[in-house]
């Protein structure tokens, strides 16, 4: 696909930023080991406040694990993801210590090991997307999440495969998506409308 005719950067970064998308179009052809330990050694290397490192990753490859998945996702992410040979579900540690003190950089921290995991799945000939459409509670029950960690999203992992049959609906949104303008999100001295 040319990423050009749909994402432009107004500076000089590397393309790796731009070339990420969000494909829906999964091929099933599974993920080598090498490659998925690669994703999360990248995530591993995420900064983290006071370095408490609060993501958890559970990974679903097998058919039976994600069918497990696929009861807690919402049905119209399973009518994309069903071909995704691998899903995982991100966890977020919400508490500091045994005291249970809240570490109130969780959700910040987990979120920059995703971005960090979605580069280097770029990098290794891998798609991702990200899903907040599932039942979160359902999710924590049946893959035994503990109390003290938010399931904040689930993803898929795989190769692209452009021709794969999506839906109607989603194939029309099978482009990389633009970005808003650096001045509608950074403001100097203040928050500006």
């Amino acid at each position: 696909m040319d990423i050009s005719k749909y994402r432009e950067a107004n500076s000089d970064i590397n393309p790796i930023f731009i070339e990420r998308w969000s494909p829906r179009s999964f091929s099933s052809k599974e993920v080598e080991e090498e490659k998925l330990s690669a994703v999360f050694e990248a995530a591993r290397w995420a900064p983290s406040a006071a370095n408490l490192q609060p993501w958890r990753f559970i990974v679903a490859k097998t058919e039976a694990d994600r069918e497990t998945f696929q009861s807690f996702i919402n049905e119209g992410n399973v009518e994309w993801c069903k071909n995704a040979p691998v899903l995982v579900a991100i966890l977020s540690m919400t508490t500091r210590n045994e005291k249970g003190d809240p570490n109130v950089t969780h959700a910040f921290d987990a979120g920059t090991a995703w971005g960090y995991l979605t580069l280097e799945a770029k990098r290794q000939g891998l798609i991702t997307h990200g899903m907040g459409g599932f039942d979160r509670k359902k999710a924590k029950d049946l893959l035994e999440v503990p109390e003290e960690y938010d399931v904040p999203a689930i993803f898929a992992l795989g190769y692209y495969d452009p021709t794969v049959t999506l839906p109607e609906h989603h194939e029309k949104r099978e482009k990389p998506s633009g970005r808003n303008p650096i001045e509608s999100f950074v403001f100097e001295g203040k928050f500006a409308t």
